[in-house]
């Protein structure tokens, strides 16, 4: 399985029977490549990345990869626990983003290969890395199985009681990394509510009915049928980039979204145990990156669909908690699987 390595990246592969490949690092444990077969069987790699291994290191720092020890945004980086209050390092303007500007994202994970269709990573997490408190062990499994499914198990423990919300940031783009837009892309998320945010885009606390508002996908349709709407939630996420509440039971894996580009054929869903979804549409590129085949990563070029708790949980107690404490096992699971149409 493991193919190339320099220094202390490295690369490997997984593929199932049906002629799906992908390669991953050990670096943020990040996905380097996935090629999935369109409705005539042709391959492409639909996440975005590099050509070089090397780039991992100086380019987007979120292509592909596991974050954590909080996925999305802490207000101002605070919060407390137990009466005491933490102050984690910040890298998005006043708050903290995906675990700070060394989260899990940038660290070499343990790498353990169990056979030619599944990999295991794990990391110890010390305690007050980039300020959170507890020795957190964590545990992720990616399989990619023999029905088109590329799945992530998550398993967490910690010494003392801290928060966490592990989720995983490939930029997907159904067409093929690099291939124009994903505004034509359809979508359909599986919620009734979604979570307003600030103009630093900390949500407000609120859980608002997508009906009649550009934010309702539970139809499936075209991703900029309202993208450019005059919505001051869209002004300030400069498009979508916000948390969905999942229509959900508990814990149970569920249905949380479909894409499909129409061109290509290709479907993707996602299916997960969380109670959120965070999509993002891609606002932030702007073709400044370079990647593979030497192509520019535009403006609204791919689409991040991630599975997590909400953000700034710590912050509203009436969200789902995201507290672990000595004896728990976090566990997660979420599915991309896909198909064509």
């Amino acid at each position: 399985m493991q193919a190339a390595a320099s220094d202390s990246l490295t690369l490997y592969h997984l593929s199932n029977t049906s002629g799906i490949t992908m390669e991953i690092t050990n670096y943020g444990g990040k996905i380097v490549s996935l090629f999935v077969p369109d409705k005539i069987g042709r391959l492409d790699d639909v996440v975005l990345g590099y050509d070089s291994l090397h780039q991992y290191l100086t380019g987007n720092p979120y292509f592909g990869a596991i974050i954590g020890r909080y996925g999305n945004r802490i207000a101002k980086g605070k919060f407390s626990l137990n009466g005491k209050s933490y102050q984690l390092n910040t890298n998005n303007g006043a708050n903290a983003l995906h675990g700070g500007p060394h989260g899990f994202h940038q660290v070499y994970w343990q790498a353990r290969a169990i056979n030619k269709n599944k990999i295991e990573l794990s990391h110890s997490s010390k305690d007050g890395e980039e300020g959170y408190p507890g020795n957190l062990s964590v545990k992720i499994i990616y399989t990619l199985s023999d029905h088109n499914e590329l799945i992530i198990d998550y398993e967490a423990t910690t010494d003392q009681e801290t928060i966490l919300n592990l989720t995983h940031h490939s930029f997907f783009n159904l067409a093929g990394a690099g291939n124009g837009t994903i505004l034509n892309h359809e979508l359909m998320i599986n919620a009734d509510s979604f979570c307003p945010v600030d103009s630093t885009l900390i949500p407000q606390g609120e859980m608002r009915k997508v009906k009649n508002t550009a934010f309702d996908f539970r139809r499936q349709h075209k991703i900029g049928d309202s993208i450019n709407q005059p919505d001051e939630q869209l002004k300030w996420g400069r498009g979508y980039d916000h948390n969905w509440v999942l229509n959900k039971k508990g814990n149970e894996l569920s249905l949380a979204a479909r894409v499909a580009d129409p061109a290509s054929g290709r479907v993707m869903e996602v299916w997960t145990t969380e109670p959120g979804l965070q999509f993002y549409s891609g606002n932030f590129l702007d073709g400044t990156d370079v990647g593979k085949g030497n192509k520019k990563y535009e403006y609204r070029s791919a689409f991040c669909l991630e599975a997590q708790h909400f953000p700034d949980s710590p912050n509203h107690s009436h969200f789902p908690t995201t507290v672990l404490k000595p004896g728990q096992v976090y566990r997660q699971k979420t599915m991309y699987r896909f198909s064509v149409q």
